[in-house]
Parts: C-alpha cells; sequence; structure tokens
C-alpha cells in the first residue's frame, strides 16, 4: 500500500459542498485535499439552483429556515468574491420567484404557506391571476393567484462547481481523483482514507462530503455512519430560440396534481424543469414516465413550453436525512466531521456550509447558527428512544 503526504484536512467528495468546504479550510491555512474521481460533478450538475428560502419553506422546518435564510443573505458577497478571484459567470439571477396555484385546492395550500411565511417574518406578496399573468404574460389562464417572492433568487449549479474547482486550484488544494473506498482509523481517531487504487492518504482531519454516498464508506463506525439516503430526481433542459425570448423573466413554480414542478429561465437560454422526487434508492435512470410527468405538468403551467426544443434529461441523487436538514461538523468519531445530508438545499446552503465547516475544522466548534444540526442530533434522539 502506498502512501502519500500529510494533509491538514482531507474532504470526501468533490461536489459543491466538498468543494466549498476544502477551499474555506484552505483559505485558513489549512493544507488541504478533496478525493474525487470527477471533482465539480455530483447532484449539482442535475440541480436547478434555486436559492428559494421563502418558497421553500415547509412546516416543521422554521429551524432550517434560520439557516437557509442566513446562507441566502451571504449568498451576494459569497458570488462576488468567487468571480473576482477566478473570472468566472455564476449565472446568479436577482429575479425573484412567482409560486403560483392552478386550482382552489392549490390556492388554498398556497395561501397557507403565505400565512405560514408571515408568521415566519418573511417577506411575500399575494397575487391575483390576472396579476400573475401580468407579471408572466405565458402563464396559464387557468391560473388561479399566486405568490411573489423578490427575495428568492436563483444560480446556475454547473457554473458555481466550475468556479469552486478553480478557486480551490488557486487556494493550493490538492485533487485525488480516485474513489474513497475505506476511512482510516487509528488509536479511535479518523486519519484518513484508502483509495481504490490502494493509496494511503494520511489527514490531520477528514470531511465526508459525498452526498448520498456519505452513508457507505467503509471503516466509518456504525454509530457516527450518516444516516444519509437517496432521493431521486429527474430534470428536463429545454432551450428559449430567441423568438420566445423573455419566455419568463423568473423562477415559476406549483403544486400540479400533488407534485412539485417548477421552471427555471437563465439568461442563456437554458429552461430547466424539474423535478421529480422518488425513493428508489440508487437508481439514476431517467424514465418516459419521469419525463412525461414533468412535461404535462410544465404544460398546464406555461402551455407554451411545448414548442421549446427537448435538449437534456438527467437524473441525479439528493441526499436525504431523517429530518431533511444537514448534518454539520464533528461526529462523536474524533477527526471526523460531516457535511451532508444537504437534500433540496444544497445550492442554497452552500455559502453557509464552507463557513461553518471551516470554523469547526480550525476551532473544534461549530458556529452558533449551524449547532442545530450537528450529526450528534440523531444518535441523542436514538438514546432518547431507548427503552429505560
Amino acid at each position: 500500500m502506498s502512501r502519500t503526504p500529510t494533509a491538514d484536512v482531507l474532504v470526501v467528495g468533490g461536489g459543491i459542498i466538498g468543494l466549498v468546504t476544502a477551499w474555506r479550510a484552505a483559505q485558513r491555512g489549512c493544507v488541504t485535499a478533496v478525493v474525487d474521481p470527477e471533482p465539480g460533478g455530483g447532484a449539482a450538475q442535475v440541480a436547478a439552483g434555486m436559492l428559494a428560502a421563502v418558497t421553500e419553506l415547509h412546516h416543521g422546518e422554521q429551524t432550517l429556515l434560520g439557516l437557509n435564510l442566513a446562507s441566502a443573505r451571504r449568498y451576494p458577497d459569497f458570488v462576488a468574491e468567487l468571480t473576482e478571484l477566478t473570472g468566472h459567470d455564476l449565472g446568479y439571477r436577482r429575479c425573484g420567484t412567482l409560486a403560483v396555484a392552478l386550482d382552489t385546492d392549490d390556492r388554498a395550500h398556497l395561501r397557507e404557506l403565505h400565512a405560514l411565511q408571515a408568521r415566519s417574518g418573511l417577506e411575500s406578496h399575494w397575487l391575483s391571476g390576472r396579476e400573475c399573468r401580468r407579471l408572466e404574460p405565458m402563464l396559464a389562464p387557468c391560473v388561479r393567484g399566486g405568490l411573489r417572492v423578490d427575495g428568492d433568487h436563483q444560480i446556475d449549479p454547473r457554473r458555481l462547481s466550475a468556479a469552486l474547482v478553480a478557486a480551490c486550484e488557486r487556494a493550493g488544494v490538492v485533487f485525488h481523483r480516485a474513489w474513497a473506498e475505506r476511512l482510516s482509523v487509528t488509536g479511535g481517531r479518523a486519519s484518513g482514507v484508502v483509495t481504490g487504487d490502494g493509496t494511503a492518504l494520511a489527514a490531520g482531519q477528514v470531511v465526508l462530503a459525498g452526498g448520498s454516498l456519505s452513508g457507505r464508506l467503509a471503516g466509518v463506525p456504525e454509530h457516527v455512519l450518516p444516516p444519509v439516503r437517496p432521493v431521486k430526481g429527474q430534470v428536463l433542459r429545454l432551450t428559449v430560440p430567441p423568438r420566445y425570448a423573455p419566455f419568463l423573466h423568473r423562477t415559476v413554480r406549483a403544486v400540479v396534481r400533488g407534485s412539485q414542478v417548477y421552471l427555471v429561465p437563465r439568461e442563456n437560454g437554458e429552461l430547466v424543469v424539474g423535478a421529480t422526487s422518488e425513493e428508489l434508492g440508487w437508481d439514476t435512470t431517467v424514465t418516459a414516465g419521469g419525463v412525461y410527468e414533468l412535461l404535462r405538468d410544465a404544460h398546464e403551467l406555461v402551455p407554451g413550453i411545448t414548442e421549446l426544443p427537448l435538449t437534456e434529461t438527467r437524473a441525479g441523487l439528493r441526499p436525504g436525512s431523517p429530518d431533511n436538514a444537514p448534518l454539520l461538523g464533528p461526529t462523536e468519531l474524533d477527526g471526523l466531521l460531516l457535511a451532508t445530508g444537504h437534500y433540496r438545499n444544497g445550492v442554497l446552503l452552500t455559502p453557509v456550509t464552507g463557513d461553518a465547516l471551516a470554523h469547526a475544522l480550525t476551532t473544534g466548534e461549530l458556529p452558533a447558527e449551524a449547532r442545530p444540526f450537528t450529526p450528534r442530533r440523531f444518535r441523542a434522539a436514538a438514546l432518547l428512544e431507548q427503552p429505560a
């Protein structure tokens, strides 16, 4: 077994969460490495990039809302810093979001969401169907009402991934383009990983940021193995020809027959339509049914979509946790930290995750805003549930 020089921090996983963690750690003076066969890949290649702290609010997720809002507030400076450093255009648009209802039941649901947003101190504006269509003329005539949320923006996750790879390279992060097969544990402490080709990578601290694969790394003690599951999402990409532009001015989303659908227009003419939510294990097959359902629901929302060229169909896996919130920071195994389980908020939570993990790596503690998301919360809950 060959060995490589020791790093202060070794990040397992080169998606946007692993990359931002590595970049911020390197900025704080840590000798940092990333192990991933394809840095910049992962779920971000499929994600739509909605920065939707307000319209993504769900009942029972008020604690997560605080973290989402903290990250959303950081996005303008985060984008400016990355752009200045790398020269990359990240496709960041402060365009707002319009959530609409197509029937009476959907309208009632949206009214409940509006009330929850108001109770949570969030800014959103109720619009009539006519006002919705005035903002977005391509909407179907049957739209019954909607919520305009000016603070929910978007970014292109593929461009974000590429910029983070470039930022890591500029910061001196070393990339090991291989699979991490096993965690190394020495003297009761995480001490690195062994890759698929038998190379032992040693490190002072290891961050497991493998997305939906985070729970499958061999060698991680069972009591600290992250309870992360894959949640399949199918997404479509269409192109808006110049004669149809502007097709949509902002992100538009709705619930159609109980399923969420969203349309995210990029400035480059791309239109992202998503996303299914399927509990099917590790299946990443693009299915005719998934494509049909997305196009059917999108057509009910914006009938003109059927005139656009369909340019790409993809399926990816979101990393879901038991409470749909991320696992951030130190575990019960010394030297092992987690940055995973972000579920549908991975892109939104990128800035705050990088800051929180860098803080934990250099001080040993999470900052206050991230403490509710310690991985230890699941261990504590399991112990409480045990019979006396």
